[in-house]
């Protein structure tokens, strides 16, 4: 009798292992998969004219019928504008890129300029075409929704293998080099644009108001590039560590790893769980964690970006 019982339990375990190595297999193929779509010329070329045709709105329908500027290149493009309109705003974008552009040749990558060159295009053939503003008669709603169009816009634009051109290229090379946020990045740079227009313009309404759009794009920026990256840190003390550990790897087939602790008060010796899941998963894990232990202690932090096999893999210009 029990050497049955012993007999169905190791089928049981191989069959689950077998289970548990098919679908971390699909997951893997899935992640090959949508790479190899993200990394494909319709995908990227799609992304940079949608993201093309939200800044040309925020510019167009928002900035230049209540006087805004921008910031980033796009910002210095509309101050040269109201100084003296000899070109129209499109043209100065593109004059303007031409070389930064050259920058991120050398230090970014020869594909990722070709597209930044596009996107570029883009851009400035939305400019021209788009003259209309929008019918938004309050400016700081038109700084709202100008913000949320521009960060919308570039968003789309850097989450290709390109970017629209100006400020997003200085954000990219920083990004690489030093991992600074694109968004931050931007931000930084539009301060200097926006000394320069109070200066020259000298509006402080005005100046105000642009400021609100460009924090609203800056934090739509973000929201956009960490959408699909953003995870749940969980970190779990629990005496039944070992029953929770095997109901994320065979429930929510997640990885975990164990780490060594003790309480600093009763200096009892724990096992302490580490696990990264997605926002769909985090209501599920917390459910098997307390059915299993109501007494665990659980800490879940937002992450900015996970790295590695079964969630995002680092984007190569």
């Amino acid at each position: 009798m029990c050497e049955k019982l012993v007999l169905c339990m190791a089928v049981e375990q191989a069959s689950s292992h077998r289970t548990m190595d098919f679908r971390r297999r699909l997951g893997q193929k899935r992640g090959m998969e949508w790479r190899r779509i993200t990394y494909s010329l319709p995908w990227n070329i799609g992304l940079l004219t949608a993201g093309g045709l939200g800044i040309a709105l925020a510019v167009q329908g928002a900035a230049v019928p209540h006087g805004f500027f921008t910031g980033g290149l796009s910002g210095l493009s509309l101050i040269l504008y109201y100084l003296g309109q000899a070109l129209s705003p499109g043209k100065w974008y593109f004059l303007l890129n031409i070389p930064i552009a050259l920058a991120g040749w050398f230090f970014v990558s020869q594909r990722f300029i070709l597209y930044t060159g596009y996107g570029m295009l883009a851009t400035t053939f939305w400019l021209e075409l788009f003259q209309k503003p929008f019918p938004i008669h309050e400016p700081l709603l038109a700084a709202i929704a100008g913000g949320v169009l521009l960060g919308g816009g570039v968003g789309l634009c850097l989450r290709s293998l390109g970017s629209s051109g100006g400020i997003d290229i200085i954000a990219v090379i920083l990004h690489q080099r030093w991992g600074l946020r694109m968004g931050q990045v931007g931000l930084a740079c539009n301060a200097v644009v926006f000394a320069l227009g109070w200066l020259v313009l000298g509006d402080v309404d005005r100046l105000l108001y642009s400021l609100v759009m460009v924090f609203v794009s800056a934090q739509t920026i973000d929201s956009i590039l960490g959408m699909f990256n953003q995870r749940k840190l969980v970190i779990v003390i629990s005496d039944q560590h070992e029953a929770i550990t095997r109901a994320i790897l065979e429930d929510i087939h997640r990885g975990v790893t164990l780490l060594d602790g003790h309480g600093g008060y009763t200096g009892k010796r724990k096992q302490v769980l580490l696990t990264v899941v997605n926002t769909v998963q985090q209501k599920r894990l917390e459910e098997i964690i307390f059915s299993i232990d109501p007494e665990a202690f659980v800490i879940v932090e937002n992450t900015l970006n996970v790295l590695g096999r079964g969630f995002s893999q680092r984007k190569v210009y």
